[in-house]
């Protein structure tokens, strides 16, 4: 490896983990207030908001990813220009295309370490923070989950637990349902099958049901039922796909499709997640241009703050575009996309003359 690409793949590297460092440091600080207010009415160790803290900011970190590039690729320039190492890369033959290239190169690579390794990493710490959490909120009695045999929910209300099996959903109905009712000591008292049930609002319908209790067997026409779940809360159950890795979410893409469940969602995810390098390296791209558009200005300050303001116009932008695509309103892959081409035309557009600059 030529001494000039390590020496400023030295300089990226160390200005992305010290952005890093700074951002973790932010992040942890916005949980751990966030910790301390919803622990701040229960008698729990002082370390277990620090602990849940930690636990949810890898997540929030690989959110802030592009901002993270952006930003350090504006200190890995500010680097160049304080020591006026740019015109002598230049004066050396070295055009900022090439160090273009070099930076954009190893945005890449850290892109898919991110998705990866990090994402793997920060996946399994988000679930068991999840799972520690709910444990001490007043909905911890209550799951849901989707396996290969169907959406299971247990349920507790008026002293009696439920545990409900059904092969499918469709739209506001479970299809081939199975209700377990057990009272306050966990002893059946009764059985209930149903082709179909209604989910529209906590109280559910349960059509043609089938009652089994002890020996006894009746058919019901239409028989009420009061749970705590409607077909919305089961639905924002399994928005949280923040906490699955990338194996994890396929498996859960298969369940839903047996399930005759909306895979938009994770498709959005996986889509998100493979297109992820691609937008780190045109953040890095974006931040270079705007770092040599502006280099005759000396407020290092204001060159972030524009770059900071264009990143945020870019987040939201992403942001539209992946509701329109959950909302079923663009193609889904148009969703991730159109933003990507969007941002890779202004690149284009900026970029002329970035020799010169």
């Amino acid at each position: 490896m030529k001494t000039y690409i390590r020496f400023l793949s030295k300089i990226f590297i160390n200005s992305f983990f010290y952005v890093s460092l700074i951002m973790f440091s932010l992040i942890f600080l916005l949980n751990l207030l966030s910790e301390l207010d919803f622990f701040k009415n229960m008698n729990v160790e002082n370390s277990l908001p620090i602990y849940l803290s930690l636990l949810n900011s890898p997540t929030f970190i690989f959110e802030m990813f592009p901002f993270i590039f952006l930003i350090s690729t504006q200190l890995f320039f500010i680097t160049l220009f304080n020591d006026n190492q740019l015109n002598i890369f230049k004066y050396s033959g070295l055009k900022n295309s090439k160090i273009l290239w070099i930076i954009s190169l190893i945005s890449f690579f850290l892109g898919l370490l991110i998705i990866t390794i990090f994402y793997s990493f920060s996946s399994s710490l988000k679930n068991f923070y999840l799972d520690l959490k709910t444990s001490y909120t007043k909905d911890g009695k209550y799951l849901a989950v989707i396996t290969k045999n169907g959406l299971w929910i247990k349920d507790v209300v008026n002293k009696k637990t439920l545990i409900i099996n059904a092969v499918k959903v469709n739209q506001n109905f479970l299809v081939n349902a199975y209700i377990s009712e057990f009272n306050e000591n966990f002893k059946i008292k009764r059985n209930i099958v149903s082709p179909k049930i209604d989910i529209s609002n906590k109280e559910w319908i349960i059509y043609d049901a089938e009652i089994f209790d002890k020996n006894k067997r009746e058919k019901i026409k239409s028989l009420k039922l009061e749970t705590n779940f409607d077909y919305f809360l089961i639905q924002n159950l399994f928005s949280n796909l923040s906490s699955l890795s990338i194996l994890e979410l396929l498996e859960l893409r298969e369940n839903y499709k047996s399930l005759n469940y909306s895979i938009i969602d994770i498709d959005i995810q996986l889509l998100k997640l493979i297109s992820f390098p691609i937008y780190l390296v045109l953040m890095t791209i974006l931040s270079s241009i705007i770092m040599l558009s502006t280099k005759e200005l000396k407020s290092s300050i204001l060159k972030i703050s524009i770059g900071l303001f264009l990143s945020v116009i870019i987040y939201y932008i992403f942001n539209f575009f992946n509701v329109l695509g959950k909302t079923e309103k663009i193609n889904l892959f148009n969703s991730i996309l159109v933003p990507l081409i969007l941002l890779t035309f202004i690149n284009s557009i900026m970029i002329r003359r970035f020799n010169e600059k």
